[in-house]
């Protein structure tokens, strides 16, 4: 379950509707009620908080949001997406990492949901990071 007050408007998150579990977008949050219409892709729904799941952040989904890939001599791994920079200690180990834009630094030290890392990045450029966000 996703708490109500990390949830933003176009962020990822996994939604469970009669049984049927989809990837899908925020498209509006109904503060009174405590419930995110979530796009699936096909149609559009309702979904209390209990309904909502996060995604980790993985080599899969940063790839879906056209981040760039560099591994590096030392097996650390960066993903780059415009001037915005995620590094982890090794290729598959998000358990940890570090993430930048232009001269903002921040240390996460556990694992990142993706509406988490999506509200930092919102935070750090101004800009919603999804598939058309800068490259």
């Amino acid at each position: 379950m996703i708490k109500f007050q990390d949830v933003k408007v176009g962020d990822y998150v996994m939604a469970n509707f009669d049984g049927q579990v989809h990837q899908g977008e925020v498209t509006q949050l109904q503060k009174d009620q405590k419930l995110a219409l979530i796009n699936a892709g096909t149609q559009e729904f309702w979904h209390s908080m209990s309904d909502l799941h996060p995604i980790p952040v993985d080599d899969e989904q940063l790839t879906k949001l056209r981040f760039h890939k560099q591994q590096n001599e030392d097996g650390s791994v960066k993903y780059m997406k415009g001037a915005f920079r995620l590094l982890v200690p090794a290729a598959g180990d998000f358990s940890r990492m570090e993430i930048w834009y232009r001269d903002e630094r921040r240390h996460i030290m556990q694992p990142l949901f993706l509406h988490n890392l999506q509200n930092h990045f919102y935070d750090m450029t101004k800009v919603h990071l999804n598939t058309d966000s800068f490259d």
